[in-house]
Formats: C-alpha cells, sequence, structure tokens
C-alpha cells in the first residue's frame, strides 16, 4: 500500500494542475480546474459531484452591497454507511489572478518546483489523491468511508462553500485537510487563531469643501477615525486587529459623502472573538454620534479559532507516530494563519490540516515545492488512513500505544 503511494504520479499531476490559472476570482479558470479534478478524482469509488456555490454578498468601492460569484465546489462521497468515517479537504483555488505575472513554473534547482499552487495546494490535492488510490486498493476499505471536499473559495474564505463543509463534517471520526506544512523541514500548525473580516459602509453628507464644509459629513474622516479606534481598543485584547483599506473620497472640493473601511480580526479563543465583537459595536456607536455619520456593518468571523484539544491532541500523536514509523519526524506549531482546519475544528472534528506538501514562500511569486515531499507525505497519509480505518485512532487517548504497520 505505501509503496503505491508513493509510486503515484504525483509531480506530473501538481505541474499540469499548476499550469492551469485557477485564482478565486478567475471562474473559467476554476470551472475548468473543477472538470480537471472531476476527471482525476473518478478512479476512487463513490458519488462524486460538482456542487454550485452557495450565494455570497460582496461591498462594492462604492458601499452597494452585490451578490459575488464563485464557482463550484468538488464533493465526493465514498461509503458513506462505513462504520468508521473521515473528512478530506483541499480547494482548488489560488491567490493569483489570471492577469498576475507570476503564471510559469521553473525549477529552482534539482527537487525544488518554483510555480503558483505548486505548494498551496495543487501538490497537497495530488498527495490526497495518492494515499486514498492506495487506500482503496488495501484490507482497510470494508471499515472506511470518507467524503472529500475541494472548494473554489478557500483563499477568499470559503463563504460559498462553508455551509457544505459543516455537513460534510456532520459524523465524521476526523478530518485530513491538505494545507503544506508549515515550515519546509514539515512542522505541522497546531492551534490556529480565528478570523473575521469586516466591511464597514460609513454614509455621511456631501457639501462644496470650500464655501460651506461644515455643513458637510466626511465619511472618509469618520472611516479613519474608526481605523484608529479599532486598532487602539485591540492593543491590550487577545486578539489582533488589522485595518487594512479604506475606499471612498472623491474631488478634493467636495466633502466626502461615503466610504467603506475594511479591517480583519484575529481572535485567538471563542472569549476574543466576543471581545472584538463588542469593540466593533462600541467604536461604530461611538463614531456615528461623534461624527454625526451612519454606518453599516458587513461580514463576520468566517474562521472560528482553532484550539488543540485533547481530541486534536491524539489525532496529531497518530500522525506523529505514522511519521516515527516511516522515518520521518513530525512536530507542530501554533499559528496566527486560517483556513478550512478552522471550520471543521469548530464542527467537533479534529483536523490536521497540513498534511499537504512540504514548500514554502506561498502567496508569493517564490513559493516553491520540495519535490521529494509527494511521496513522503502520500505515504504519511496512507498510514494514518490505514491505522484509522483499523480502528487505531480513539478521540483523547494516547495514540502511541498498540499500533502497527
Amino acid at each position: 500500500m505505501l509503496d503505491r503511494a508513493a509510486a503515484a504520479p504525483m509531480l506530473a499531476q501538481t505541474q499540469a494542475w499548476a499550469a492551469i490559472n485557477s485564482g478565486s476570482r478567475n471562474l473559467d479558470g476554476l470551472a475548468r480546474m473543477a472538470d480537471v479534478l472531476a476527471d482525476a478524482f473518478s478512479i476512487l469509488p463513490g458519488d462524486l459531484r460538482l456542487i454550485d456555490p452557495a450565494p455570497v454578498d460582496n461591498v462594492a468601492p462604492d458601499g452597494r452591497v452585490q451578490p459575488i460569484a464563485h464557482g463550484r465546489h468538488l464533493h465526493l462521497s465514498v461509503r458513506p454507511n462505513a462504520p468508521i468515517r473521515l473528512l478530506l479537504t483541499g480547494h482548488m483555488d489560488t491567490v493569483f489572478p489570471v492577469d498576475h505575472p507570476f503564471q510559469d513554473q521553473r525549477w529552482l534547482e534539482p527537487g525544488i518546483l518554483n510555480g503558483p499552487g505548486v505548494a498551496d495546494m495543487k501538490g497537497g490535492i495530488a498527495v490526497m489523491l495518492a494515499a486514498l488510490t492506495a487506500i482503496e486498493g488495501s484490507e482497510a476499505v470494508p471499515t472506511l468511508g470518507y467524503d472529500v471536499i475541494i472548494n473554489s473559495d478557500e483563499e477568499v474564505g470559503s463563504a460559498s462553500s462553508a455551509a457544505l463543509l459543516r455537513t460534510a463534517a456532520a459524523g465524521k471520526l476526523a478530518a485530513f485537510t491538505y494545507e503544506p506544512s508549515a515550515l519546509p523541514d514539515g512542522t505541522l500548525a497546531g492551534a490556529r487563531a480565528g478570523s473575521g473580516n469586516f466591511s464597514i459602509i460609513v454614509t455621511g453628507l456631501s457639501a462644496h469643501a470650500g464655501r460651506n464644509p461644515d455643513d458637510g459629513r466626511n465619511a472618509l474622516l469618520a472611516a479613519a477615525d474608526l481605523a484608529l479606534r479599532l486598532k487602539a481598543g485591540s492593543k491590550s485584547s487577545g486578539f489582533s486587529c488589522n485595518p487594512a483599506k479604506i475606499d471612498g473620497g472623491g474631488p478634493n472640493n467636495v466633502v466626502p459623502d461615503h466610504a467603506v473601511l475594511r479591517v480583519n480580526f484575529r481572535p485567538r479563543t471563542p472569549a476574543d472573538e466576543i471581545a472584538a465583537r463588542a469593540l466593533i459595536d462600541r467604536a461604530m456607536a461611538d463614531v456615528a454620534r461623534d461624527h454625526d455619520v451612519s454606518l453599516h456593518l458587513h461580514g463576520s468571523f468566517g474562521r472560528p479559532p482553532k484550539p488543540m484539544d485533547g481530541k486534536a491532541q491524539a489525532l496529531f500523536g497518530l500522525v506523529r507516530q505514522c511519521g516515527a514509523d516511516l522515518g520521518l519526524s513530525i512536530g507542530w506549531r501554533d499559528t496566527g494563519g486560517v483556513c478550512d482546519g478552522n471550520n471543521i475544528a469548530a464542527c467537533g472534528v479534529p483536523v490536521v490540516d497540513t498534511m499537504g506538501v512540504r514548500g514554502g514562500s506561498i502567496h508569493s511569486d517564490a513559493e516553491f515545492l520540495l519535490t521529494d515531499s509527494l511521496p513522503e507525505r502520500a505515504q504519511l497519509s496512507a498510514l494514518a488512513l490505514w491505522r484509522i480505518a483499523q480502528g487505531q485512532f480513539i478521540p483523547g487517548h494516547n495514540q502511541t500505544e498498540g499500533m502497527t504497520a
């Protein structure tokens, strides 16, 4: 089984898939990617479908709330009535739009491939497919059922696939997500902070900047004041705040009557999330009063914090032991980054969300894949899946006792 996992054509698949631009807003590229992945995953048994995205609204720079389109999501369900059921997830989108200059692949040196999405996460999807293909040829099949979700919008928050992920997570014993490892040496991501993205629409009143400026209500100034209050209010708290952008304004001789503040929060605990929302409400009320403007909040905490609870520690322990038995040293560290693992953990399902390749410099034109990690990580996943199918994972128990190869 492990030899079969390692021998899968993962590098060729990764390169072919990375040659397709599937930026989160490139609907044509995402449609092509979905079709290619559906064809690749059709070698597995079960019911495979491409699911339409859920409706999602977006705040335009002028403050209008309007629908925004997303690509379809791949959903494969295999043996849904098996006694042990798992969830495996990945994403087909990348952060590189179709007009981004980073579109091509090149070898930095033997074994190090530079290219858009090779690590995050076209390589991870290839690892997932190789491991599942190997499992399907093993004696683990009768006891193991699983769902695969490969969504098209992870890099923009998974708003159109969040409900699909929640439904797929229901009743699952555990989950693996195939983000690249947190460090090139293979270190996994442990606990993760949550994330909330908000657009705050500020409506003021326009006026002539020279003749009667005091008759106006400057929405841009109010948005800037709000950004400063939110940042200051987070400094002594357990969450971070990043005011990222203000849309609005116009000619220099007009008091601006609209602005949109874009801001991100990173709470580390559920209590932090509550405190951050209280800060938003308080600061918005104060700015509305002091500037005589109206404000409308759009957005949510789409990624809940992901703690390392007992169930998660047990699953990490199983993966670490599998790595040790394969001669791999597996460690983990907490991170402020977020992914679909946050959403899965919020459903009460333990998840290791960095089962993908080793590489680095993701989200930049320096992104690289260490190609020897393809067979390495495919074997790691296959062994972990096999042991879970054999009943060797019990949430909350020491996973190093009584394991077999």
